[in-house]
């Protein structure tokens, strides 16, 4: 081997580990966490995910359907929605305790998201409590909720995580 293979490239030398997410002291009670920009969600958005879950309700993928069912354009496949709300709590709340996910229970839908709708998430620690089975884990839950571009609630969650210190 020469001397060039054993060498750490330079970029690698100045890279800095950045710590992602939060950590269980991080989650008091109330306290709210507003998600990244939001996400735009388009037709193809739509579509492939309607086709790759195999979800064929034409709401999702035929717009005289739609309309004639009372909708103003094409329905955004609920899950589609329900997943890119979550996805975008993730970095705020779960990357950092690196536990599992435990569940997400009293899911609600409010109002239909339609293609080109911009949506947005905020989150609020409802509990933080420790486990009595893992020495220094905590079984945290937090309320989610998302927008539309309007400001209105389309959709609201909870979710807990077992988070390790």
């Amino acid at each position: 081997m020469s001397d060039n293979e054993n060498k750490v490239p330079e970029f690698m030398q100045k890279a800095v580990l950045w710590e992602k997410g939060n950590s269980i002291p991080d989650f008091t009670e109330g306290k709210e966490f507003y998600h990244h920009w939001g996400r735009t969600i388009n037709a193809g958005d739509n579509s492939l995910y309607t086709t790759l879950t195999q979800m064929y309700n034409p709401l999702y993928f035929n717009e005289p359907y739609a309309k004639n069912h009372g909708h103003e354009k094409i329905v955004v496949n609920p899950f589609l929605v329900f997943n890119t709300i979550l996805g975008m709590s993730v970095e705020d709340l779960s990357e950092g305790g690196n536990g599992p996910f435990v569940g997400i229970n009293d899911c609600k839908f409010h109002k239909p998201v339609y293609e080109g709708d911009t949506l947005t998430a905020q989150s609020t620690v409802i509990d933080n409590r420790k486990s009595e089975s893992k020495a220094g884990a905590a079984i945290v839950t937090w309320k989610t909720e998302g927008y539309n571009q309007h400001g209105d609630l389309v959709v609201e969650f909870v979710r807990s995580n077992l988070l390790f210190k």
